[in-house]
């Protein structure tokens, strides 16, 4: 295998000055994929023969002499929960194991048009439906750090690729953490937008009001580039925000001038937080606090009904997105025999009624039955007031308690996880202790604004902690200005894990 630089902001100047190929970067990254992929299992496919014809085209335009764009020719993964037509989309699911899409998400469009190279689809919980990258069907990623350890989901295998170095950059999606927690855990970086400042057309639905896509990358500079080329108005998704997109490369090179930075006391001082991951998250509190920003103490009184509010909306809006999965139309369908008539509490199902329900039994896993159980329940006659109003009540409390920290601070500074990676199948039978983990990362799915993760240690077995910020609706440009800020001040070098 070729040794080349494994990040992309060692290898966007390479491609752009032609000292580098994309056919050969892409190839180097095809080759780790090989090598890693057994061990690992970031990917659910890929297909090397398509990715080195784009790469041939984009080369071939670069020696034409024509401008392109600063990622063009740089290999990126794919969540395989966003549509693409030259490849399935499972979204790791049964119920969608052999589906081909007819269209390009709208995100899919926009990297092809920026001259991305698309290596393959990456690994994740079945529908984006969990904490580990565990659920899906076909199995378990492993973390690059520790291979007896998860490495977060619901896109556990877009980070792991990157950590691994199996590609230089991803895109994952985001619907209550799924990003920040498996970059934490990975120890990359990883950003979730502002809700609406990426298209979420093409992206198969969990819960609508909370999923958005977002890229991963060994850098800051790696997540501005990345939501440069995805960032932008899409009149297909009424959601999307009709707004100029900033200039978030030349954004993160600004000073820092004096910054407010928020501390929730809650999420440093309680909730079983690891004790290295506090021990690192006011080392880096010191830090900006040495740059000359304000550190500012800030009550968030509604935070500690994040993860009860997010369980009911999460699950009622997955209940009423995953109904169109029924065998009928597209996808998995169970066979049963034409003429079958099945006693049920002294009444007869039919053929039809028969064939939904073992569809929808053998299709979906657990994990996805018991989230669409729960939200059924939660949006029946009888329950819905009781929970899904008040729940919606309660977002609407949270969204206020941001928008009232905002007015005093710039930005919100956290851990982005309580604890570091946790060893596979440890909590796959504990949903509550599973869904635990998100503790601090729900809050701003509910109120739309954007976060990330960003790696700032190590624990003393070697594992990444991550730390999280967070801002106000479209302040992503002042989000990584700190962020890049901090990595700027500790000299922080981008490594791949150890284990690859």
């Amino acid at each position: 295998m070729n040794q080349l630089p494994p990040f992309a902001f060692e290898l966007a100047p390479k491609l752009s000055t032609r000292e580098l190929s994309s056919r050969e970067v892409t190839q180097f990254f095809l080759d780790r994929i090989e090598k890693l992929q057994p061990s690992i299992r970031a990917f659910i496919s890929w297909d090397g023969d398509l990715a080195l014809k784009a790469a041939d085209s984009i080369d071939r335009r670069r020696m034409s002499g024509e401008t392109l764009s600063p990622l063009a020719g740089m290999p990126v993964s794919l969540k395989d929960i966003l549509c693409t037509t030259d490849s399935i989309t499972t979204c790791g699911s049964r119920m969608l194991e052999n589906y081909r899409s007819p269209y390009d998400a709208h995100l899919v469009s926009r990297l092809r048009e920026k001259g991305l190279v698309l290596l393959g689809k990456t690994n994740l919980d079945e529908f984006a439906m969990g904490g580990s990258t565990e659920t899906g069907f076909r199995g378990p990623s492993y973390n690059p750090w520790n291979l007896a350890l998860t490495c977060g989901g619901s896109s556990g295998g877009s980070a792991a690729s990157v950590a691994a170095g199996m590609a230089p950059l991803s895109i994952g999606t985001d619907t209550g953490g799924s990003i920040r927690q498996p970059a934490a855990f990975c120890g990359v970086c990883g950003l979730k937008p502002t809700y609406g400042r990426v298209s979420r057309y093409g992206l198969v639905a969990y819960a609508s009001s909370l999923d958005q896509a977002g890229p991963f990358g060994h850098t800051i500079s790696d997540l501005a580039l990345m939501l440069q080329t995805i960032a932008g108005h899409d009149p297909r998704d009424s959601t999307c925000l009709d707004v100029p997109v900033d200039d978030y490369a030349h954004a993160i090179a600004k000073p820092l001038a004096g910054a407010r930075i928020g501390v929730i006391r809650e999420h440093l001082d309680g909730n079983g937080l690891n004790s290295e991951i506090q021990a690192a998250i006011m080392i880096a509190l010191d830090e900006y606090k040495r740059l000359g920003c304000q550190i500012i103490d800030i009550a968030m009184p509604h935070t500690k009904y994040s993860i009860a509010t997010y369980y009911i909306i999460a699950p009622s809006e997955a209940s009423s997105n995953l109904s169109r999965f029924d065998g009928a139309h597209f996808g998995f369908r169970a066979a049963i025999e034409h003429n079958l008539q099945v006693a049920d509490g002294g009444k007869v199902r039919t053929p039809l009624i028969e064939m939904v329900s073992q569809t929808r039994s053998q299709g979906f896993g657990d994990e996805v039955r018991r989230r669409i159980m729960l939200g059924t329940y939660t949006l029946s006659a009888g329950y819905y007031d009781a929970y899904y109003m008040k729940a919606l009540k309660v977002r609407r409390l949270i969204r206020e308690d941001y928008d009232a920290a905002f007015e005093k601070v710039d930005v919100l500074l956290g851990p982005t996880t309580p604890t570091p990676p946790f060893r596979i199948g440890e909590k796959l039978n504990d949903p509550i202790q599973m869904y635990l983990e998100d503790l601090f990362t729900v809050g701003a799915n509910l109120a739309g604004i954007p976060a990330l993760s960003m790696p700032v240690g190590m624990t003393t077995n070697g594992l990444p902690i991550g730390m999280q910020l967070q801002g106000p609706a479209l302040s992503e440009s002042k989000l990584l200005q700190i962020a890049n800020a901090y990595h700027r001040a500790i000299d922080y070098q981008p490594k791949l894990a150890v284990l690859s």
